[in-house]
């Protein structure tokens, strides 16, 4: 996706995000703020972490006043400490109050998938395996959280259903073979595109070498089994480990010498970075 694209779907987003947010009007900021006064807010992390989405921050507030004005301390992919002010914004006061709520929402939600990415991607170092996210993403955040993921140090997957093949279980299954399934892909998709075929067992990993996969994707397997998969590979495809990757167990996969280890809780599990508005007032 180019960078004109990526603008054009990002503001279309956040639009929604703000109608979501305020349907009509903020009766609270325009009880208190009867017309525009200049102000300033600072931005300060409560947490340590690391900072991801300050553009789209930004954005949210110039969407609703295009004088609003960000000045920043960091830049995205920095590793920021609790108490740090990261930043300070200034416009007319009622935009400042009523576009916080979605401008933090996604600073913090992209914050955190970029800390807890950091911090799984910092278990590989050394290692050629690259981590990678899925398109276990919040419905209408993904090209946030996936930003966030590569800030973080990993890489994307596909980024949705038309970016490439991977044929998991129903998918063989309504084919009829793991055989079946990738001829029916190479016959009908691109012969640019590879053909990722998702395994089970041995037997399953033996018939997509055979059939010419590109790269095989050892779902939910133990250590022994994808060690012995592996040996069965032996370089002729591609290969992706999978199947309730955390934190917490991706050491036992480190080892394997696998070319991909793919990971939902990158964005379905990370928790929010704490990042707070503080200190409102007129200049």
């Amino acid at each position: 996706m180019n960078k004109i694209t990526e603008t054009l779907q990002m503001d279309h987003l956040i639009m929604e995000a703000l109608r979501e947010d305020i349907s009509s009007e903020d009766v609270t900021t325009n009880s208190v703020m009867k017309e525009a006064v200049e102000g300033e807010v600072e931005l300060i992390c409560k947490q340590d972490g690391v900072i991801a989405g300050l553009q789209v921050f930004e954005r949210v507030f110039q969407l609703l006043d295009g004088e609003t004005k960000a000045e920043f301390f960091c830049k995205d992919g920095d590793v920021v400490k609790a108490g740090e002010l990261l930043g300070k914004v200034t416009g007319d006061i009622r935009v400042l109050l009523s576009g916080e709520r979605v401008a933090l929402n996604y600073l913090q939600r992209m914050s955190g998938i970029a800390s807890y990415t950091r911090s799984v991607a910092d278990l590989l170092s050394g290692s050629r395996t690259k981590l990678l996210d899925t398109r276990k993403t919040t419905p209408n955040m993904r090209i946030f959280e996936k930003y966030a993921v590569r800030v973080g140090g990993g890489y994307n997957h596909r980024y949705n259903l038309s970016d490439g093949v991977l044929l998991k279980d129903n998918h063989i299954g309504a084919a009829g073979s793991v055989t079946k399934a990738v001829q029916m892909a190479k016959e009908y998709a691109p012969f640019v595109r590879k053909i990722e075929v998702e395994v089970e067992n041995l037997d399953m990993v033996k018939e997509a070498v055979e059939a010419g996969a590109d790269i095989i994707m050892l779902d939910n397997m133990s250590a022994e089994e994808m060690r012995e998969a592996i040996r069965i590979i032996d370089g002729r495809a591609e290969t992706e480990c999978s199947g309730n990757v955390t934190k917490e167990n991706i050491g036992r996969l480190t080892s394997l010498g696998v070319d991909y280890i793919s990971s939902g809780a990158l964005t379905h599990s990370a928790p929010i970075l704490d990042i707070s508005l503080k200190n409102l007032h007129a200049i």
